[in-house]
Formats: structure tokens, C-alpha cells, sequence
């Protein structure tokens, strides 16, 4: 028994000091190496390792054996640690944080703020104002010129010329003047000449609150009554020279346009003009005119007048034909409206006295926000007889005009108008006059030659119709207008409105096709009209119609067309040809236009 004790009490060591090696083997692969203990075996019971003196590393030395066991039968184990030296840790060297310190001050600056209350009136942006003129871009590849002179001939006997001057581009003060001149003669007709001469000088200062502006020009222009009915042409012809000389002059006071509340804005006009022609007829007109406004808020209130004085003379009598205008006004501005309600007071004197009371009224009011706006506008007005405007309208009146002042009783007019797309505009309009003594030119035969007249429809004349124009600009380099016009005359005495046309259609373009080289061109279609011609003997082509000899002047077309080339920043050289169509067009009854013409020369900018 007790020798039984003291094998199962080895046989339990040696298993202990078996498996204790090989678990601290299997530790080292994982964990740092600790420092190693000494165990000693009694020596009786172990093999001897012997090891060499002197040697710095530890000695092992393991032999298996023993008793059988379950894992391993047969297998002991036997194992001697011997430590020669002892543990020194070594420690490496520190490694340093190489930082400097960033003494740079990024901190934002931020600058004091203070805040000032504004002292304003409230505006609502969707009222509609004034636009302020946009400054033009600088032009690029141009020379600066403030000058420009044109000159050139043509094929009959066709001599023109014109010329502008001006002081530059100086916003606050504009100085120039111009010259003009026009001279043909038809080789078909005997004394088929006319001549025009135009001169004037103008200029324009700005200050602070106003601006000034004036001009002065003369104008003469001369022809010949060289009209005849070719089938029953006079014995002898030698046809008369006419002229009509002009002397006009203006001056103008405006306030400048403020946008401030309540603002008070006045206009002030002299104009005036002495007239003659190469008998013994005159006139002298000057016209003064004017307004003042008051602004408060969405509503305009004012008056404006004119004050029209005029003198006609001619063999047969001398008159003073004058008017008094007054005209008070209301206006109302919103949003998508626009309403102007005013009267027109007019009051004759001098050979006429009368006085006369119309509406003056007009309305807009947005259809389609920035596409369409409807317009309606009713007026009346006493249109003045002039001497100057009836040479004006037409050259080959006779003496001792008639002088009667008509009156537009009723003016009615309604329309449309804007953009239909982009660079597309339009206008339409219907509209319905009331005319009483209605001025219409007839040929007189009565001196020999014709020379016009002017009677009136004694009554009150109505007139409908309808006026319609286009205008589209695809481009800055293509530009295409045109307008037409429909009449229907209902008149009051008279057959017929004496040439009047009742249809009349304008139309245009003008197109750069490069920076150097650009052409235009123009129609003119106008409808059939009728003259009532006064003479003792009965002219050709003609018919009864009441008692009246009537001549029909046919419809006709007048096509025009012109080219300009730069040929140099300073030179460019320009032709004109019209009647292209070479067509006999009589404006006036025997008074045909000229035929195909061309003329051309060179511009010059300095």
C-alpha cells in the first residue's frame, strides 16, 4: 500500500512537469516572452543534462519517456531550464513630435456695421414708368466722324447732294446743320423740271431740370405747270414757273422727367414760318404752345393750349385766320390701363368767328400682358386752311385758293396693337370720321394750262376704314414695314372725294447683307382715283356724271430701290433707281411722274 502511495504520487509530478513546458511554448508564439523561472526536479528522479560552462544561452534539454497514457502510450517527458544571465529590457530611443507653432493670425476680419433708415416712399415696382434711355455700346471698328457729305448724278440731268455737320458727341450741348439738294428734268415732257434746296442749323442744351432746343431752315422748292391733255394739247405751250420759298424757325422749353412723387412737369413752343410762292400769294403763321401737369400718385392732371395765329394773302384777298386751343386733361395709370379724358375748347377768330366743344378721350387697356393692348380714341378738332400745307400736299395749285377752315366733328377710332412674336409688331385699326367741309384739289382748266383749285364739301362728310401695319425685324440686319389703308367716302355734295384714292398700300425693307454692303427698297400701290376737272371746254378721256366732268386717273405701282457699299471707314458709294417698273403714274390728273431714273455718287465722313 504505501509503496502504491509513492507511485501514483510521482506518476502525478511527472504529468504536471509534463504538460507544463509545452503550454508556456505555446503562450511564447502569441505573447511577449516573460521572464523565466527556475524550477528544479529532485535529482533523483530526473537524468542529469550536463551543459558546457561559460555559455551565454540557456541550455534545454528534453527526453521523452515515462508511463504509458491515454494521448501518448508510452511517452515520458523529462525537461531542464538553467538561466546563465539576467533580463535587461532595452528601450529605444524617443521619438520626437517635430511641430512648430502656426503664428500666422487667420482670424476674419469683420468691419463695423451701421445702419441708416431711409427716408422713401413705398413704391410698387409693377407701376409703369418712364424707361430711363439705355446708354449705347461703344462701336467697335468705326472711325469717329461728326460730319458726313453725300453727292452724286443721274441719268436725267440729275444733280443731288447733302451734308450734316455736327459738333460731336456732346450729351449736354448738340450744335449743327444740314444742306440739301434735289434737281431732275423729265426728257419726255417740255418743262418736266423740279428743284429742291433745304438748309437749316439747330441746336440743343441740357441742364440740370430743363431743355433747351431750336432750329432754323429755309426751304425752296420749284416747278413748272407743265401739265396738258396730250389729246387736246394748247396751241402754243409755254408753261409757267412756280417756287415756294419758306422761312421757319422753333424754339423749345421742357422740364427734364424726374422720377419723384408729385412731380410738376411744364412744355413751352414758339414756332413760326413765313411762306410765298412766285405770284402775289403769302402767308405767316407762329404758334405758341405749351402744357403744365401735376402728378399725384396714379393720377395726372393738366391743361395744355395753343394759341395759332395766321395771315393769307393773294390778289383776290388778305385774311387773319386764328384759333384758340384749350384742352384739360385728366389722367388715370394702372397696372394694365391707360385713360386720358380731356375736352378740346376751340375758338375762331379773324375772318371766321366760332367756337367749338370737343371730346378729347383715349383708352388703353392690356388684352395679353406684353403682347396686345386694345385702343379706343375719340377727338375732334378744327383743322385750319393753310396755303403752305396745301403746296406742301400738292405743287401745281393756282391762285386765290379758297380759304375755309373744315372741322372734324367726330374722330372714332378702335384698335389692336403690340407683338404678335418676337421682332413682329402690329397695329389695326377701324375708325369713323365726321367731316363738315371737307378740302378736295380738282384741275382747273379755266387759265389754259392746269393748274389746281381747292373746293369743299359743302356739309358733313363721313369716312370709314381701316388701317393696318406690320413691322418686322428679324434681325439688326433685316428690317421689313409695310402699311395699308382702306376708305370708303360717303360725301355730303360732291359725286365723289376728288383724288382721294381709297385704297393705298406701303411697304419696304432694308437689309445689311454684310457690314460693308446693305440694300433697301420700296413699293408703292396706289388705288384708281377721280378729278372733277372745272373748264369751258370739255377735256378728253372723260365722262357726264351730275352735271360734273369727270376723270378717271388709273391705280399704279412705283417700285424703288437703292445700294450702299463702305469702301473704306470714311468712303462709301451709294445708287438709287426709281420707277423700276418705268410706269406713267399720275399722282395729279396730266402731271405724270418721272420715268425710270438712276442716280449715284459717294459719301464721304469726316
Amino acid at each position: 500500500m504505501i509503496r502504491s502511495k509513492y507511485i501514483y504520487t510521482l506518476l502525478t509530478l511527472l504529468i504536471v512537469f509534463y504538460f507544463a513546458p509545452a503550454n508556456a511554448q505555446n503562450k511564447s508564439t502569441t505573447k511577449k516572452p516573460a521572464k523565466k523561472t527556475t524550477i528544479k526536479k529532485a535529482p533523483a528522479k530526473q537524468k542529469p543534462a550536463t551543459k558546457k560552462a561559460g555559455t551565454a544561452a540557456a541550455a534545454k534539454d528534453t527526453t521523452k519517456g515515462g508511463k504509458a497514457n491515454g494521448n501518448n502510450p508510452g511517452a515520458t517527458l523529462s525537461e531542464e531550464i538553467v538561466v546563465t544571465t539576467a533580463y535587461k529590457p532595452v528601450l529605444a530611443d524617443a521619438v520626437k513630435i517635430r511641430r512648430n507653432p502656426d503664428l500666422e493670425d487667420k482670424t476674419p476680419f469683420k468691419a463695423p456695421l451701421a445702419y441708416i433708415t431711409l427716408d422713401k416712399r413705398l413704391e410698387r415696382n409693377t407701376d409703369i414708368h418712364q424707361l430711363d434711355p439705355m446708354k449705347m455700346p461703344a462701336e467697335q471698328d468705326s472711325v469717329p466722324s461728326n460730319n458726313y457729305a453725300r453727292v452724286g448724278l443721274g441719268n436725267l440731268k440729275t444733280t443731288f447732294g447733302e451734308a450734316y455737320f455736327n459738333n460731336g458727341k456732346d450729351a449736354g450741348l448738340q450744335v449743327g446743320g444740314y444742306l440739301k439738294h434735289l434737281a431732275q428734268s423729265g426728257s419726255s415732257i417740255y418743262k418736266q423740271n423740279e428743284i429742291r434746296d433745304e438748309v437749316g442749323v439747330f441746336g440743343k442744351a441740357i441742364t440740370d431740370d430743363n431743355t433747351f432746343s431750336g432750329r432754323i431752315n429755309y426751304n425752296r422748292r420749284g416747278t413748272y405747270f407743265y401739265g396738258y391733255d396730250p389729246l387736246n394739247p394748247p396751241a402754243s405751250f409755254n408753261p409757267e414757273k412756280q417756287h415756294f420759298s419758306t422761312l421757319g424757325a422753333e424754339g423749345e422749353l421742357t422740364k427734364n422727367f424726374k422720377d419723384v412723387p408729385n412731380d410738376f412737369t411744364y412744355a413751352l413752343k414758339l414756332s413760326g414760318y413765313t411762306w410765298d410762292n412766285a405770284f402775289q400769294a403769302k402767308e405767316s403763321n407762329l404758334v405758341l404752345t405749351g402744357f403744365v401737369n401735376e402728378t399725384v400718385k396714379q393720377f395726372y392732371a393738366g391743361l395744355g393750349g395753343s394759341l395759332d395765329l395766321s395771315t393769307q394773302k393773294d390778289s383776290a384777298y388778305s385774311y387773319n385766320n386764328s384759333l384758340l386751343r384749350l384742352n384739360p386733361y385728366l389722367k388715370f395709370q394702372g397696372d394694365n390701363y391707360k385713360i386720358d379724358a380731356g375736352l378740346n375748347l376751340v375758338r375762331e377768330f379773324g375772318f371766321s368767328s366760332r367756337v367749338f366743344i370737343f371730346p378729347a378721350a383715349k383708352l388703353e387697356l392690356q388684352v395679353i400682358p406684353k403682347y396686345v393692348r386694345l385702343f379706343a380714341e375719340v377727338k375732334g378738332d378744327v383743322d385750319k386752311a393753310s396755303l403752305h400745307d396745301f403746296s406742301e400736299t400738292n405743287p401745281f395749285i393756282g391762285q386765290n385758293i379758297e380759304i375755309k377752315n373744315s372741322v372734324d366733328k367726330l374722330d372714332i377710332s378702335v384698335g389692336l396693337k403690340g407683338t404678335l412674336a418676337p421682332g413682329l409688331g402690329f397695329k389695326a385699326t377701324v375708325f369713323r370720321n365726321s367731316i363738315k367741309d371737307m378740302p378736295l384739289f380738282v384741275s382747273n382748266f379755266s387759265a389754259g394750262n392746269n393748274k389746281f383749285a381747292v373746293i369743299y364739301d359743302n356739309g358733313n362728310s363721313r369716312v370709314n376704314g381701316f388701317n393696318g401695319e406690320l413691322d418686322y425685324k428679324a434681325s439688326d440686319d433685316l428690317d421689313i414695314f409695310g402699311r395699308v389703308e382702306f376708305r370708303n367716302y360717303t360725301m355730303a355734295t360732291e359725286a365723289e372725294p376728288w383724288n382721294l384714292p381709297k385704297f393705298k398700300l406701303t411697304a419696304g425693307t432694308v437689309i445689311h447683307i454684310t457690314d460693308k454692303l446693305s440694300v433697301n427698297g420700296t413699293l408703292l400701290f396706289r388705288g384708281a382715283t377721280f378729278d372733277r376737272v372745272i373748264s369751258s371746254t370739255l377735256p378728253s378721256q372723260n365722262t357726264i356724271a351730275g352735271g360734273n366732268m369727270v376723270v378717271n386717273i388709273g391705280s399704279f405701282a412705283d417700285l424703288n430701290g437703292g445700294i450702299e457699299y463702305k469702301a473704306t471707314s470714311r468712303i462709301s458709294i451709294f445708287a438709287q433707281v426709281n420707277n423700276i417698273l418705268n410706269t406713267t403714274n399720275q399722282v395729279w390728273l396730266y402731271y405724270p411722274n418721272y420715268g425710270f431714273n438712276i442716280f449715284g455718287g459717294v459719301g464721304f465722313h469726316f
